[in-house]
């Protein structure tokens, strides 16, 4: 398959009046400037702006700008769009389209790779391959704590919570930590990262992502003493959604049950309510 590039490469060459090309099947046939930029398709014109800023001093404008004219040899263009291509990917590719925030900025979030659309059905395998996963030590730890202890968000939320050290979450429930750690790896958009159950429950309400119905992906928010007829503040704890059954249970992934990830089928009376993160459609 050709690449984006290589497209490129050969719309530039097109787009120079003083190159003959020739290749397996004859000579390129040279077309009007204006109509090669035309026929590129949006990313390759978003790569062509790229490349021209990183060459502009070597080619100049004229090569996305046919109006202007062009000197530079075919063969010393192609040359140099070959060399410098590779860091005008980078500069198109390092920032996320949809927020903005470079991978580098992403990680020291807390992010392993920077938000972005993902199915439900990732995050339900992700889930599943973290089953059987169990606290160690005698600190009851587990690569969740590690994990949440290491982000942004644990500042924020302990000192929202009552001003405490970050160090209290080592060891504590971890079941709001899990959840909010299969987001973190996945890149999921508004999962929502806690480690305070009613707090993520009210999150969920505040940004209109709340609901009644089980749907792949959604966070189910449990009270195992009132059930469905409890409030947010009565929230214990909190599992991942793989499927309705269709009988009035829910098959869901949850850290914390019995100090494991566990699978489990749990009965939709238990549960408050579900919390959707943005899945892709």
């Amino acid at each position: 398959m050709t690449s984006r590039f290589e497209r490129l490469t050969q719309s530039v060459k097109r787009m120079n009046p003083r190159a003959t090309i020739k290749g397996p099947q004859g000579a390129i046939k040279r077309i009007a400037p204006e109509l090669a930029v035309k026929r590129l398709n949006p990313e390759e014109r978003a790569a062509g702006v790229a490349v021209g800023a990183v060459l502009a001093g070597a080619v100049g404008l004229a090569v996305f700008n046919p109006l202007g004219g062009a000197n530079a040899s075919t063969e010393d263009l192609a040359d140099q769009v070959n060399v410098k291509h590779a860091a005008a990917v980078s500069q198109i590719s390092e920032k996320s389209a949809s927020t903005g925030m470079t991978l580098a900025e992403a990680r020291e979030q807390g992010w392993k790779v920077q938000p972005q659309a993902v199915e439900a059905s990732e995050v339900i395998d992700l889930a599943k391959e973290q089953v059987g996963i169990k606290e160690e030590g005698p600190g009851n730890m587990t690569k969740f704590h590690d994990w949440y202890v290491s982000t942004p968000h644990a500042e924020a939320t302990a000192t929202r919570d009552g001003g405490f050290s970050t160090a209290a979450y080592n060891g504590a429930p971890w079941c709001d930590m899990f959840v909010s750690w299969l987001g973190s790896q996945t890149g999921v958009k508004n999962m929502g990262w806690d480690a305070y159950t009613p707090q993520h429950a009210t999150w969920f309400k505040d940004t209109g992502r709340w609901g009644t119905e089980p749907k792949p992906g959604a966070l189910a928010f449990y009270d195992w003493g009132d059930g469905s007829n409890g409030s947010i503040g009565d929230i214990d704890h909190v599992g991942l959604v793989v499927e309705d059954n269709g009988d009035g249970t829910i098959t869901s992934i949850g850290g914390n049950v019995d100090n494991e990830v566990k699978e489990k089928v749990r009965d939709k009376g238990q549960v408050v309510g579900y919390g959707y993160p943005d899945y892709a459609a």
